[in-house]
């Protein structure tokens, strides 16, 4: 009978420690959040889904792959989302077009650009004027690839247009494929696309687009102006645990990192997401803190206006609010 009494004790206690964990996790706010691709390049991200900095912060946030910055910038304008990760000129592209609820930027995280420049034939003496005369199979016309893209080879002295054969015209998901088949002498791939065909042989990393560009807003949380607004709070919790994550990916160790995020990556083998982490960190991609400033956003301008692609300029102030960055950092 004791024996009896005990076993109903400890059911009482199972079943209240079952019920108080539906109780938190039914406390916790859901943000849905919109990730234009899949990459490692948004280490930051995965770490604070994965160690629980979002919970920790009351929020349960379910992550969603929408491939393309026009998808999913529609699905923030419709409210299939709550933020969205995507380039930071996606939200300059949408205020130029005339809209009633402006999207607004309010936390950084990465702040160069992600691709790699990657050679046909290996070489031990890369030059920029090598490119002269080549197929350079390249990004997508408009999107900030390409655009820093062509920002780099200007920088080098490279006309785009009259100094090589330029092939942008090939959708994103295949530009790797296309490279392997035998199209173009070089191409700009993100990783970890880049480092798996260095180790498969199909190609040669020689030099980075993210190094030559310098800093900018390339991937940022954005959101609509009503949102930020209307759920400050939530916003906030967010940006905190953000900044929690981009501390581990400055601070932790490159093997301890490419193990948090390797959940993420399943079909990708655990050394080339180290090696692919190790990378970026070494060229300063993540950002240390998710504060956008000024002068990035300027350069983001710049860039986009070099390439054609700016009818106007957007002033900070109106596209970007920094106050929940800024809070997190404090």
């Amino acid at each position: 009978m004791r024996w009896l009494t005990k076993g109903l004790w400890f059911s009482v206690i199972a079943l209240l420690l079952l019920s108080l964990t539906a109780c938190n996790k039914a406390e916790l706010e859901k943000v849905k959040v919109g990730e234009v691709t899949r990459s490692i390049f948004y280490a930051p991200q995965y770490v604070a889904l994965e160690k629980g900095f979002f919970e920790e912060e009351g929020l349960a946030v379910e992550l969603q792959t929408i491939a393309g910055g026009d998808k999913t910038m529609t699905a923030l304008l419709s409210d299939g989302i709550d933020i969205a990760l995507v380039g930071s000129e996606t939200s300059i592209y949408v205020t130029l077009q005339g809209a009633n609820d402006p999207i607004q930027n309010f936390a950084q995280l990465t702040q160069t650009d992600g691709t790699f420049l990657v050679a046909r034939e290996k070489t031990d003496s890369f030059t920029w004027d090598q490119l002269k005369g080549s197929t350079f199979l390249g990004q997508r016309k408009g999107g900030m690839p390409q655009m820093a893209g062509e920002f780099v080879l200007k920088k080098h002295g490279i006309d785009p247009v009259n100094d090589l054969t330029l092939i942008q015209n090939i959708d994103f998901a295949n530009i790797a494929t296309a490279f392997a088949s035998g199209t173009g002498d070089y191409v700009q791939l993100f990783e970890p696309t880049a480092s798996v065909f260095e180790k498969e042989g199909k190609g040669y990393i020689v030099a980075s687009f993210g190094t030559e560009s310098g800093t900018l807003p390339y991937t940022s949380f954005m959101a609509k102006s009503s949102y930020l607004k209307d759920d400050a709070h939530t916003v906030q919790a967010f940006t905190n645990a953000l900044k929690r994550a981009q501390d581990f990916v400055q601070n932790e160790s490159v093997a301890d990192v490419a193990k948090v995020i390797q959940p993420y990556f399943e079909n990708v083998d655990l050394e080339i997401i180290k090696t692919v982490v190790e990378r970026y960190k070494a060229q300063g991609s993540y950002a240390t803190d998710p504060i956008l400033d000024k002068g990035e956003w300027d350069h983001l301008q710049t860039i986009m206006e070099e390439a054609g692609e700016l009818p106007q300029r957007v002033e900070y102030e109106q596209l970007v609010n920094a106050s929940f960055a800024k809070k997190a950092v404090e």
